[in-house]
Parts: structure tokens; sequence; C-alpha cells
């Protein structure tokens, strides 16, 4: 499988629902989703780094599905509100490395 970009997951996500998903949820529909997604991913993070152990539900669960299906979902709505994720990541990073230029170097808390 060839690299992908994040602009082409968008598209790959968007085919796929043409293709399977009939349509896509309603934006609240999926901001619900996002939410059940990220627990279900702070539930493997807390077990397997956290003081938590793992109950016999959890087995089975793999931190990196997880997050794919975080992903999946944040990619869902991307497309559904017109956001292009390339577009805005890149923008983000350019303002936390504006805004954040030396505020992690004196941080005294990560040294």
């Amino acid at each position: 499988m060839e690299e992908m970009t994040i602009r082409g997951a968008q598209e790959l996500v968007d085919a796929w629902i043409r293709k399977y998903g009939v349509r896509y949820f309603s934006e609240l529909t999926n901001l619900a989703v996002l939410t059940e997604e990220v627990g279900e991913l702070a539930r493997v993070m807390a077990r397997t780094y956290g003081d938590q152990s793992f109950k016999e539900s959890d087995l089975g669960r793999d931190l990196s599905d997880e997050m794919a299906d975080v992903l999946w979902v944040l990619i869902c709505l991307a497309n559904q509100t017109g956001v292009d994720l390339t577009e805005a990541f890149r923008r983000n990073m350019e303002k936390k490395s504006s805004r954040d230029a030396t505020r992690h170097l004196h941080n005294d808390k990560l040294k």
C-alpha cells in the first residue's frame, strides 16, 4: 500500500461512504460517535498506560484500531463540513510554531 496523505484519506473515506455507507450520518450524530470513539481510545490508554486493570470486555481492543476509529470519524466530520484537513493542519502547525516557539523551552516541568 502506498503512503497516504491526509487529503487522500479524506477522499478514501468519502468514496467508502458513497459506496458502502449510503450517506454520512448527520454532523451531530458523528460528533456523538466521535465522542464515543475517543472514550474507547481513553479506555485502552487508561488500562495500558494508566492504573486501571483490563476487564474481560477490554480484551482484544487494539490501541491503533481505536486511534484509527477516532481518525475515521474526524475525517467524516471534516468532509461533511467542508474542512480541508491538510490545509487546516498546516495552518495549525504554523500557529503553534509561532505561538509556542520558546514556551516549552523555558518550562521547568519538562526538564
